[in-house]
């Protein structure tokens, strides 16, 4: 069955912590995803329960009267419990050790593995066009899951908001960036 997930990257935020709501022009952009999707039909939206990333959907939900479904796996990726001046080198090497592991965080391993879980679930789901809202670092993983050259580079390059389309017909997705 032919599948479309919308894979969303929360809109600007004030800070890290889970219940940091987005900024005043977070919250412009959360309206402008709104529109951007208005054309789209959307049959689920599942969200991490981050107030940011929940805050960056609502207009649309609202618009389309749909239920955000929270779902915990999509909760960002914790890289240490430690703050680290070096977290963004620390970062890049997880892109290339999938396994490593910092103090008190996960491996990109463990953190692609619990996030794709959610897109095989939807795969296997009654809808067809799903929207899914997370954060840059594991949205980054969840998408070098299913094409391994995307890494440390594409992840920088991401913005808040952004938005990628993956369109399953089979078990491997054609996948495209459609947020500009």
């Amino acid at each position: 069955m032919f599948k479309t997930i919308y894979l969303v990257r929360h809109c600007k935020a004030e800070g890290q912590s889970s219940d940091v709501p987005l900024t005043a022009l977070g919250f412009q952009q959360a309206k402008m995803l709104a529109e951007f999707f208005q054309d789209k039909q959307i049959d689920l939206i599942i969200s991490s329960p981050f107030t940011r990333a929940i805050q960056s959907i609502e207009p649309l939900a609202n618009s389309s009267d749909l239920q955000i479904k929270e779902d915990e796996r999509l909760s960002e990726r914790v890289l240490s419990s430690e703050d680290c001046e070096n977290w963004m080198e620390m970062l890049e090497d997880s892109f290339h050790d999938l396994d490593i592991c910092y103090e008190g965080g996960e491996s990109s391993r463990i953190a692609m593995n619990r996030a794709t879980q959610v897109i095989e679930d939807v795969l296997i789901d009654s809808a067809s066009n799903i929207l899914i809202v997370t954060h840059g670092n594991l949205m980054s993983l969840m998408l070098k899951h299913y094409d391994q050259s995307f890494g440390f580079e594409e992840w920088k390059a991401l913005s808040n908001p952004d938005v990628y389309c993956l369109k399953f017909d089979g078990a491997a997705p054609q996948i495209s960036r459609i947020w500009a």
